[in-house]
C-alpha cells in the first residue's frame, strides 16, 4: 500500500499505542522506574573514591614526652583511626593480613633526632603498597599530621620560626573535596543511557517478533511517523527518569545542583536523542530482542561507564582510546552534567558539549531513519 502524507492523528495514535505497551511491559516498568532509582543508591552509597578512618598502627619504641604528644596527635586525626602496638613482629603480621593499611614507628632515639633540623626521618611510615591510593592517603595523612605537630611544638616550646611559605588549598565547585559530588552526576549518565538504549533497542525488534510490524507496513503509516512514535514515547519517559535522578541525587543523596532546569533540558535532550537513536538503530537491524538487548549492552552501557571518564580519566587512557572516546556521547553528558551539577549554567562551557551531542544525535537518528524501511525484507 502507498503511504500517504505525514499525519498528526496517526502519529497521535501510533505514540498513544507505544506508550500503552511500555506500561503493560513489566520489564519496561521495570527498567524505566525501578532501575534508575536502585542503581541512584548503589551508586550513591556504594561507589566512593575518598579514604576517611584508615586503620594504622603505631609503636612507640622511645616511650618518652615528645613521642607521646606525636602519637596523641595521630590518635586525635579524624581520618586516622590508630591502635598501639608492641612489637614490630605484630605490626609486620597485621599489615600482611590487611588488618591495617600501615603503621608507624617511633623509634627509641626519636627526642634527639626531632631536635636536629638536619634530620628529615626520625619517624619510620611504612604502608600497604598492594593499595596505592589507601598507601598514598596513609603517607599524606601523616605527613600533615607530622607537620602539623611540629607547629604546634615550636610555638608551645616559645622556639622562634623562620618564615615560611604556608599553602593554603582552596577547592573551587566542590568546596569539601568529596568525590561523590562528581561520581553521582556521572552516574546518571549510565543510568540514561541504560533507560535509552536498552528499551529503544528492544521496541522495533519487538514488533518484528510479535508479527505486528507486518500490520504497521501494510497501513499508510509513513517512514517518518514510525520513527516519531517510537522516539516521542521515550524520550518523555527519559527526560522524566532524568529529573528524577537530579531530584534524587539532590534531595536524598545532598549533592549540590547549581544549574537552571532549562540548562538540564537542553543538555538532557540532545544526549536521550542520541542514546535513542543508538537503540533504534540497533532495534532496527537485529529484529531480535536478545540480540539487540546484547549489543545495546555492548554498544552503548560499557562505552558510558568505561570510556566517559565517569570514574576513569581520559587523560590517563592511550592515545587511541583517548581518540575513540570522541565519537562516544556519554563523554559529553559526563562533561555537561558536572559542571551543572558544580559550577551552574555556564553556557560557555556547555556549548561545545552541547554541539558534539547534536551531532552525535542527528548521525544516530539519521542511521536510523536509513535502517528504516516500509518492506518486509
Amino acid at each position: 500500500m502507498k503511504s500517504a502524507g505525514f499525519s498528526l492523528r496517526r502519529l497521535k495514535a501510533l505514540c498513544w499505542k507505544e506508550t500503552l505497551q511500555i506500561f503493560r511491559d513489566p520489564s519496561s516498568n521495570l527498567i524505566a522506574f525501578g532501575l534508575p532509582m536502585v542503581m541512584m543508591f548503589i551508586y550513591g552509597f556504594g561507589l566512593n573514591l575518598d579514604s576517611s578512618r584508615l586503620r594504622i598502627g603505631v609503636l612507640d619504641e622511645a616511650m618518652g614526652t615528645e613521642s607521646h604528644g606525636f602519637s596523641a596527635a595521630l590518635q586525635a586525626s579524624p581520618s586516622l583511626e590508630v591502635h598501639r602496638y608492641e612489637t614490630r613482629d605484630e605490626l609486620a603480621q597485621d599489615l600482611v593480613d590487611s588488618q591495617i593499611r600501615g603503621f608507624v614507628i617511633i623509634p627509641p632515639d626519636f627526642s634527639r633526632r626531632v631536635k636536629n633540623p638536619a634530620d628529615t626521618a626520625p619517624v619510620q611510615v611504612v604502608t600497604d603498597g598492594s593499595e596505592p591510593n589507601t598507601a598514598h592517603f596513609v603517607e599524606a595523612y601523616v605527613n600533615g599530621i607530622w607537620q602539623t605537630w611540629q607547629l604546634q611544638r615550636s610555638e608551645d616550646r616559645g622556639e622562634k620560626l623562620e618564615p615560611e611559605i604556608v599553602m593554603t588549598p582552596r577547592y573551587w565547585f566542590n568546596p569539601s573535596a568529596d568525590s561523590r559530588n562528581f561520581l553521582i552526576p556521572g552516574s546518571i549518565t549510565v543510568i540514561m543511557t541504560v533507560i535509552g538504549a536498552l528499551l529503544t533497542s528492544l521496541v522495533v525488534a519487538r514488533e518484528w517478533e510479535r508479527g505486528t510490524m507486518e500490520a504497521l507496513l501494510a497501513s499508510p503509516v509513513t517512514r517518518a511517523e514510525l520513527m516519531l512514535s517510537k522516539v516521542l514515547p521515550y524520550y518523555a519517559l527519559g527526560m522524566f527518569s532524568l529529573l528524577l535522578c537530579v531530584a534524587t541525587a539532590h534531595w536524598l543523596l545532598k549533592v549540590p545542583f547549581r544549574a537552571d532546569l532549562l540548562a538540564l533540558i537542553v543538555v538532557g535532550t540532545f544526549f536521550l536523542l542520541s542514546v535513542l537513536g543508538i537503540g533504534l538503530a540497533i532495534s532496527t537491524a537485529t529484529r531480535n530482542q536478545f540480540n539487540a538487548a546484547q549489543a545495546a549492552l555492548n554498544a552503548a552501557f560499557l562505552p558510558a561507564t568505561m570510556l566517559s571518564g565517569f570514574i576513569y580519566e581520559i587523560s590517563s587512557m592511550p592515545a587511541p582510546i583517548r581518540a575513540f572516546t570522541h565519537v562516544i556521547p556519554a563523554r559529553y553528558f559526563v562533561s555537561a552534567i558536572q559542571t551543572l551539577f558544580q559550577a551552574g549554567s555556564l553556557w560557555h562551557v556547555l556549548w561545545p558539549d552541547i554541539f558534539a551531542l547534536i551531532i552525535s544525535a542527528a548521525f544516530f537518528l539519521g542511521l536510523t531513519a536509513r535502517l528504516t524501511r516500509r518492506r518486509m525484507d
